[in-house]
C-alpha cells in the first residue's frame, strides 16, 4: 500500500474532526440531545417535533460548512463511479441499515461512543465492518 502524499490532509482532516466533535459537544449541552444525523432529519419530517429551529440551523450548518470551507481552500472533487442507479441502491442501504440499527454514524459513532454506549459501540462496528465488506465484495470479488 502507497500513501498518496499529494492528498495526505493529516491537519485539516484532524481539524475537522475536532470541529464535528465540538459541534456534537455543544448540541448536547445547548439541547440535551444526540446530534445523529438521521434522527434530526427524521424529526423535521415529523409535524409536531420540538426545537425544529436548532435542529434545522444545526443541519443547515452542515450544508454551509463546505461552502465555506471552499472560499479558503480548494474542495476534494467528488467521484462516484457506479452511476445514478448504484446511487440510489447505496442510499436506500443506508436509510434501511440506519432505521434497523436505530441510528447512524454521527448518533453512535461520534456521540455514543464517546458516551461509552455498548449499543453504539456495537452497532459502529457492524457499519465499519459493513463498509469494508463492501469494498471488498465490489473491488475485488466483482471487479468494479
Amino acid at each position: 500500500m502507497a500513501i498518496d502524499w499529494l492528498n495526505f490532509t493529516p491537519w485539516s482532516s484532524l481539524a475537522g474532526g475536532a470541529l464535528i466533535g465540538l459541534a456534537a459537544s455543544l448540541f448536547v449541552v445547548a439541547n440535551g440531545r444526540i446530534a445523529g444525523i438521521s434522527g434530526l432529519i427524521g424529526s423535521l419530517l415529523q409535524r409536531r417535533s420540538e426545537g425544529m429551529s436548532e435542529k434545522a440551523l444545526f443541519l443547515l450548518g452542515l450544508l454551509i460548512a463546505p461552502l465555506l470551507w471552499g472560499l479558503f481552500a480548494t474542495l476534494p472533487r467528488i467521484e462516484f463511479h457506479s452511476g445514478g442507479f448504484g446511487l440510489m441502491v447505496a442510499g436506500a442501504l443506508v436509510g434501511v441499515g440506519t432505521r434497523y440499527g436505530s441510528g447512524c454514524t454521527s448518533g453512535h459513532g461520534v456521540c455514543g461512543i464517546s458516551r461509552l454506549s455498548r449499543r453504539s459501540m456495537v452497532a459502529t462496528a457492524c457499519f465499519m465492518f459493513s463498509g469494508f465488506a463492501t469494498v471488498y465484495v465490489l473491488r475485488h470479488l466483482l471487479g468494479g
